[in-house]
C-alpha cells in the first residue's frame, strides 16, 4: 500500500453526537435476515469525540464518562472504528496509520447509536488526517457498510431513515426539542430484540408502519403534538425482556415529561419535555432517591444537533 497523500494536519479531533428515534416502525424480516424499517432520527446533544493523530503505526485507545464500563468497549482490533478505518484505507489504496482516541460520554448498548457515532467519527477523522477527501456519497456509502446507524450519525439533525435504517433523507426541523435521557448500566442486545419482536409479532406487515403522522408533529413545532405521536415498535419487546424499563417510563411520566419512550431498541428511556426548565425538573425528579439503581445517570440534551464535524484541526 502507498503511504498517506499527506501528512498534514497532525491532530484531527472529531465530535459525533447520539441519536434517539422519535419514530421506529419495524416490518417484518426480510429475505436477507434484516428488518424493513421506517424511522425519524434526531441527532441530540450528547456526543463522543474522536481524536486521529499521525502515527507510523496504529492503535486506538479509550477514555470513559463515569457511567461507562470501559471494558464494555472493545479494543484491539475488534472496535468499529478499526472497522471503519479498513474500510476508508482500502477504499484509497492507503495503509491504516494513526493512533486513534475516543472520548466516550454515549453509553453502550444504550439504543442511542454510540458506536455508530464513533464510526462517523472515525471516517471524518481519519480521511481529513490522511488527506484523502473522500466524497460525500463514498464516505456515506462507506458508512452503510458499517451499520444501520452509521450514514445518519454522519448526518445529523432530524432525518428519515429507510431500508434498514441505512437510506437517509435529511428532513427540515426548525423546532428545539428538550430530551431527558435515563440510561441502564445494563445494554440490549439489539439482535435479540428484534428477535424477540419477532416472537411476538409473528404476522408483522412487511411494510413498516408509516411515519406520517410524526413528521407533521416535527413541523408544527408543538412538543404535545409530537408527544402524542412519538413511536417504537421495539418497545413491548424491550419491556418484555425488561419490565423495568416500563416503570421507568412511569415515573418519569408522572414527574412531568410529555411522553417517555425507549429509544431504539433499548434500554436508554427518553423523555421529551415542554422546555428546558422542565426537562432540569424531571430530570432531577429521576435521578432522585426514588430512582432504580438501573439507572446511576440521567442526562439532558436538546435536538437536533449537528452530525460529525471537526471540533480541532491541528
Amino acid at each position: 500500500m502507498s503511504a498517506p497523500l499527506h501528512t498534514v494536519p497532525e491532530v484531527v479531533t472529531v465530535r459525533a453526537p447520539a441519536k434517539i428515534n422519535l419514530h421506529l416502525g419495524v416490518g417484518a424480516p426480510r429475505p436477507d435476515g434484516f428488518h424493513p424499517l421506517t424511522t425519524v432520527y434526531q441527532a441530540v446533544g450528547l456526543y463522543d469525540d474522536l481524536a486521529a493523530s499521525d502515527s507510523l503505526s496504529w492503535s486506538v485507545s479509550l477514555t470513559a464518562a463515569d457511567y461507562i464500563d470501559p471494558a464494555d468497549v472493545p479494543l484491539g482490533g475488534d472496535n468499529i472504528v478499526d472497522r471503519a478505518a479498513d474500510l476508508l484505507a482500502a477504499h484509497h489504496g492507503l495503509a491504516r496509520l494513526g493512533d486513534v482516541h475516543i472520548t466516550k460520554a454515549i453509553p453502550v448498548a444504550g439504543g442511542l447509536a454510540g458506536g455508530s457515532a464513533d464510526a462517523a467519527a472515525a471516517l471524518v477523522a481519519l480521511d481529513r488526517l490522511w488527506g484523502a477527501q473522500t466524497t460525500d456519497e463514498d464516505l456515506l456509502g462507506l458508512a452503510a457498510q458499517l451499520g444501520s446507524d452509521v450514514p445518519f450519525a454522519l448526518m445529523g439533525g432530524t432525518a428519515l431513515g429507510t431500508g434498514r435504517g441505512e437510506l437517509v433523507t435529511t428532513l427540515a426541523d426548525h423546532g428545539t426539542w428538550w430530551w431527558v435521557l435515563a440510561p441502564s448500566s445494563a445494554g440490549m442486545s439489539t439482535p435479540e430484540v428484534y428477535r424477540h419482536f419477532d416472537l411476538l409479532f409473528p404476522d408483522a406487515s412487511p411494510t413498516p408502519p408509516s411515519a406520517d403522522r410524526l413528521l407533521a408533529a416535527l413541523e408544527s413545532l408543538d412538543p404535545v403534538r409530537l408527544a402524542r405521536e412519538l413511536h417504537n415498535d421495539l418497545q413491548e419487546p424491550a419491556f418484555d425482556l425488561r419490565p423495568d424499563l416500563e416503570a421507568v417510563i412511569a415515573l418519569g411520566e408522572a414527574e412531568g415529561a410529555l411522553r417517555g419512550i425507549v429509544s431504539g431498541s433499548g434500554p436508554t428511556c427518553v423523555f421529551l419535555c415542554a422546555s428546558a426548565d422542565e426537562a432540569r425538573a424531571v430530570a432531577a425528579a429521576l435521578d432522585g432517591p426514588r430512582q432504580g439503581e438501573g439507572h446511576p445517570v440521567v442526562l439532558v440534551a436538546n435536538g437536533p444537533v449537528a452530525g460529525a464535524h471537526v471540533v480541532e484541526y491541528i
